[in-house]
C-alpha cells in the first residue's frame, strides 16, 4: 500500500495544488488570453515604430524610455511621434524634446499633430526631421504660465487664518492664502520670462526661425495647421497616411512593418491620463501653455 502511495503521490500532490489554487490559475489564464499576441503578425519583427504622446505631460519617464529604446534598437529604422497633447510641465516637456533630439541623431523622426500639438507637446516635437499637422489640428501656444488661487476671502468667511514661519524674502511665493505682493510677482515674472526665452530660443534653433520674429510664431498664438505652416512651425499639412509615408521615405524602408502598442501599456496610459492633473496648492508649477 505504501509503495502504491509513493507512486501516485506526485499525481495526488498536483491535483491537490490545482484544487487549492484553482481561482488563481484561472485568473492567470484569463490575463494570458487577454494580453497574449494574436496571430503571426504580432510576432513579426517591426522596422518602424510609432510612439504616442497623448494627454497632459506631467511625467516623461515612460515615453523617454521608449524613445531611447527605439534609438538603440538597430532593427528600428525610423520613428513616428504621434502627438495629441495640450502640453504640461516644463521639465518633462524638455526631457522629451531632448530625447527626440538624441533619437534624430541616429535615425529619422517624423512628428505628427494628430489633434493638438500645443505648448509642451510642441516643444517635445521640435527636433523631429519633419513635423506634419492634421488639417483639423491646433498647433502652437508657445508660452509659459503660472497660476494659483487666492483663497483669502474664503478663509475669512470660514474664520481661518494662516500661520507661517519662514526664512527668505521670497519663500512664500505662490501662496494661496493672500494676494501676491508686487515684488513676488516681479520674481515670478523673472522665472516665467527666462523659461519663455529658453522655449522660444529652442524653437527658433530647431525650426530655423528668426528669434527676433518670435512674436509671429510664439507669443502663445494658437494656429490652425495651415497657419502653423505659414509661420514655419510645421513642414506640411496632411493626415496620418502622409506622415507614415514621409517616414518610410526618410527611413528608406522597402517593406515597412509597424509596431503594435501593447494592450497593457494602453490601459496603463489611460489610467495615468485620468489621474495626471494634480492640484499644486502651495506652489503651482510652471506650465507650458
Amino acid at each position: 500500500m505504501n509503495f502504491i502511495k509513493k507512486i501516485f503521490s506526485p499525481i495526488a500532490a498536483t491535483i491537490n495544488y490545482i484544487q487549492n489554487h484553482f481561482k488563481a490559475m484561472v485568473f492567470l489564464l484569463i490575463l494570458f488570453l487577454i494580453f497574449m499576441p494574436k496571430g503571426h503578425s504580432n510576432l513579426t519583427h517591426y522596422n518602424l515604430e510609432q510612439i504616442n504622446l497623448t494627454g497632459p505631460i506631467m511625467d516623461a519617464t515612460a515615453i523617454v524610455k521608449k524613445i531611447d529604446a527605439a534609438a538603440n534598437n538597430r532593427a528600428v529604422k525610423g520613428v513616428l511621434l504621434n502627438v495629441d497633447s495640450p502640453g504640461g510641465g516644463v521639465a518633462p516637456s524638455v526631457e522629451i524634446s531632448y530625447a527626440i533630439k538624441r533619437l534624430r541623431a541616429k535615425k529619422p523622426v517624423v512628428a505628427y499633430a494628430k489633434g493638438t500639438m500645443a505648448s509642451g507637446s510642441y516643444y517635445s516635437s521640435i527636433w523631429a526631421d519633419k513635423i506634419i499637422a492634421n488639417p483639423g489640428s491646433m498647433v502652437g501656444s508657445i508660452g509659459v504660465i503660472m497660476e494659483g488661487a487666492n483663497i483669502s476671502g474664503l478663509m475669512q468667511k470660514l474664520g481661518v487664518t494662516a500661520q507661517v514661519v519662514n526664512a527668505g524674502k521670497y519663500k512664500q511665493i505662490g501662496t494661496p492664502t493672500r494676494a501676491w505682493k508686487p515684488y513676488e510677482v516681479k520674481e515670478l515674472n523673472k522665472v516665467i520670462q527666462g523659461t519663455y526665452d529658453m522655449f522660444t530660443s529652442d524653437v527658433a534653433k530647431a525650426r530655423k526661425l528668426n528669434i527676433k520674429q518670435r512674436d509671429m510664431f510664439a507669443n502663445a498664438h494658437i494656429f490652425t495647421a495651415a497657419q502653423a505652416k505659414a509661420v514655419g512651425l510645421v513642414d506640411s499639412v496632411g493626415v496620418s497616411y502622409d506622415a507614415k509615408k514621409e517616414l518610410i521615405a526618410l527611413a528608406g524602408v522597402k517593406h515597412p512593418v509597424w509596431n503594435k502598442e501593447n494592450r497593457f501599456d494602453k490601459l496603463i496610459k489611460k489610467l495615468a491620463a485620468s489621474t495626471a492633473v494634480v492640484l499644486q496648492t502651495y506652489f503651482p508649477p510652471l506650465i507650458l501653455k
